[in-house]
């Protein structure tokens, strides 16, 4: 009841987008009639992803996909639930990568059939089987595979442990081997199992699918400019799980308060009393396990010589003998100086009355 396989003088080097596949021949596989068999693959060193396909006997006549008949895209290995005499063949792997398009195919492996009878019924053997745990990522399409070996040949379905029905971006009709998930969200989280049946029995495998969202940045700090002695608030705020945490850079070197006056709290830094010490661009970088992004601002600050343009003290100013009067003096300079008033050139000093 055991698959047969075959896999013969594989190369385990890693080198950079794909190589050739070993040129010598690979040994037949035998099996009976009725029985199951995989097809290994073997891909040869690579880089990047691969998607899998596999030549009958002579290009371009390809295996198609049925309820009989399953090709891994994790493995790349080819499985037949259960063997029928217009299976006998050669069968070659060919591999792309999904990048550059190099496309390489391995040497055939023929199939062919034992003497020895036909194999009787058994129930379905799980040969295909996700992990048991599986992380997605927010919006990305999650792939499940599960495929097994059986006579007759088992049929495949899928439910969630929690019964929670398929959300309607679930194709049903096309689901067998793979079960695709779209776009996937943090409601599409659980546990899912697949079931293998036939009329020998039935197995399965659970799986648990984790979600998980790389940081995204919601509020950023802006280019600004400040006088000197001003404040600075910046916030960075981002969104992510696990929630991310956050640590703020100057010059591209990792800033670390040690003064009173700089603080860093929940991705929020502010700057009290501003000195030209301060200028510098800035970065905030929240993370958690699955990445980093980071945002830029520039603090600019000044120093402003007094100013009157913009604030001119009022050049007569009428008022009642007797009573108060208010004259303003308000000039544009950063950092903030010394004010003093002359009365007819001659300076003048508090005093009580």
């Amino acid at each position: 009841r055991e698959p047969v396989s075959g896999l013969e003088g594989l190369s385990t080097s890693i080198v950079t987008d794909l190589e050739n596949f070993k040129t010598h021949k690979r040994g037949s596989v035998s099996v009976r009639e009725g029985q199951g068999v995989v097809l290994l693959c073997g891909p040869p060193p690579h880089s990047g992803d691969l998607m899998f396909s596999w030549i009958f006997n002579e290009y371009p006549s390809f295996v198609k996909q049925d309820h009989r008949r399953f090709v891994s895209q994790e493995t790349g290995n080819l499985y037949i639930a259960k063997v029928e005499l217009s299976d006998v063949g050669n069968y070659t792997c060919v591999v792309t990568n999904t990048v550059t398009k190099t496309r390489v195919q391995g040497p055939p492996t023929p199939l062919v059939l034992r003497s020895d009878g036909v194999m009787g019924e058994y129930e379905p053997k799980i040969e295909v089987q996700f992990p048991e745990l599986v992380h997605g990522a927010k919006g990305s399409t999650v792939k499940l595979e599960c495929f097994a070996l059986g006579n007759p040949v088992p049929s495949i379905s899928w439910r969630r442990v929690d019964g929670v029905p398929f959300a309607r971006k679930v194709d049903t009709r096309k689901v067998s081997g793979v079960l695709d998930l779209p776009y996937f969200q943090q409601e599409d989280a659980g546990t899912y199992e697949c079931v293998a049946e036939n009329s020998r029995g039935l197995n399965t495998v659970k799986g648990k699918l984790s979600f998980y969202a790389p940081p995204h940045l919601i509020e950023k700090p802006q280019d600004v400019q400040k006088s000197i002695d001003d404040s600075l608030v910046w916030e960075c705020k981002a969104t992510g799980k696990p929630k991310p945490s956050y640590r703020w850079m100057k010059n591209g070197e990792n800033l670390e308060p040690t003064e009173e006056r700089v603080q860093v709290a929940n991705g929020a830094l502010s700057i009290s009393r501003l000195t030209l010490a301060d200028m510098g661009m800035y970065q905030c970088v929240a993370g958690n396990k699955h990445g980093e992004v980071y945002s830029n601002a520039e603090l600019r600050v000044i120093a402003v010589a007094p100013d009157f343009g913009s604030t001119p003290v009022r050049s007569q100013t009428l008022v009642k003998e007797g009573g108060d009067v208010l004259i303003e003096c308000k000039p544009k300079m950063s950092p903030w100086g010394i004010i003093s008033w002359k009365k007819t050139a001659e300076p003048l000093r508090e005093s009580n009355r």
